[in-house]
């Protein structure tokens, strides 16, 4: 049995296949019949700059689909079943997968980075890293969870309360769903530094009270939020970046005793000034920094993580993911999606592969 696929497979070569070999999943494991696929901001320099770490390969992680058939060892009772998938394969044999703090694991394997992801009709998937989607959690909401719980996963590294001031730098994916959970969550005082006035719009739509996006095209960001905090500067800044512009305004723009929590990629090299190092300490801020999500998979403290906490808002209806969706493409497009994000050829949020 055949299926198409979208291989990469060397730096700057992703190719379209319609006679990839369908795998079979290994004791422990399933195959996915795949639903919906997100393309992830890392996927453009993944295909373009940097590669993936084996190659050839099938990038994608952020999907969804159906079980359509088990391995051994697996629970029978999901054959058919809808899921999401979170996409990091722990060692749990490390210090912090010990701790089932998976994901921080120091010898992962990973969906669509180190073995095949989901831009191809099927792909083998642990039993372990399945979610199942309640009814009313649709597929294309479900191909975000895993951005959904990155956004998630910082703000709850930060402790912040309803009345705190929040700038969210940055108004990209990540940073538009960390403000839907947010306001959801009921903060009073979120702020956003963005670049483009589709962002504005779309945060107004999400909820965001006039006023409070800030175009930063438009002149002196200081300036404005320090006429926002009453020259105080805000409580917590969440940088989704990655630029050493936007880290030197975190220290800035905080207040004395503030919070910044870093989560934005890296586009190269890091850096403080002497000047911003000496307001690190004097201001005695905390700086916090956070990558991926937890997913403790169906242990019986799965309730707390930060996968389940997503699940419970989607199936309760209180977030609205596919409202960032821009972009719906069939799976022979793919590279045109990854084209738009890489040339920024048209105004996109989240590009959407549909099956």
């Amino acid at each position: 049995m055949e299926m198409k696929a979208w291989k990469l497979d060397e730096t700057g070569k992703i190719n379209f296949y319609d006679d990839v070999p369908v795998p079979e999943p290994e004791a422990g494991e399933v195959l996915i019949k795949v639903n919906a696929a997100g393309i992830c901001g890392s996927d453009v320099p993944r295909v373009y700059r940097d590669g993936a770490h084996n190659m050839p390969l099938v990038i994608g992680h952020e999907f969804s689909g159906q079980v359509e058939k088990i391995g051994a060892n697996v629970d029978k009772g999901k054959l058919g079943k809808r899921m999401g998938i979170f996409p990091l394969i722990p060692c749990r044999k490390c210090p912090s997968c010990r701790e089932k703090k998976y994901e921080m694991c120091s010898n992962y394997s990973y969906l669509g980075s180190r073995r095949d992801g989901g831009f191809s009709e099927y792909v083998t998937v642990p039993e372990w890293n399945l979610i199942e989607l309640p009814e009313g959690v649709t597929c294309e909401q479900a191909a975000m969870l895993e951005p959904m719980a990155v956004s998630v996963h910082a703000m709850r590294q930060l402790p912040i309360e309803k009345t705190d001031s929040v700038l969210v730098c940055g108004a990209g994916t990540i940073g538009q769903l960390l403000v839907m959970f947010l306001l959801e969550r009921g903060m009073e005082n979120v702020y956003v530094a963005g670049n483009k006035d589709f962002q504005k719009k779309i945060l107004l739509d999400m909820g965001l009270p006039e006023g409070h996006f800030y175009n930063i095209k438009d002149g002196d960001l200081h300036k404005w939020v320090m006429d926002k905090t009453l020259g105080s500067g805000v409580d917590a800044y969440f940088e989704c970046v990655g630029r050493n512009e936007t880290i030197a305004d975190s220290v800035e723009l905080v207040k004395a005793g503030g919070q910044v929590c870093l989560m934005g990629n890296p586009a190269g090299d890091m850096s403080f000034s002497k000047v911003n190092y000496w307001k690190i300490l004097r201001k005695q801020l905390t700086l916090k920094g956070t990558w991926n999500s937890s997913y403790l998979g169906d242990d019986e403290d799965a309730v707390s993580d930060d996968w389940h906490y997503v699940m419970r808002k989607l199936s309760e209806g209180k977030i609205h993911p596919e409202k960032l969706i821009t972009h719906r493409l069939r799976l022979n497009e793919l590279e045109k999606g990854l084209l738009i994000m890489r040339d920024k050829t048209e105004d996109y949020v989240k590009i959407m592969v549909k099956f």
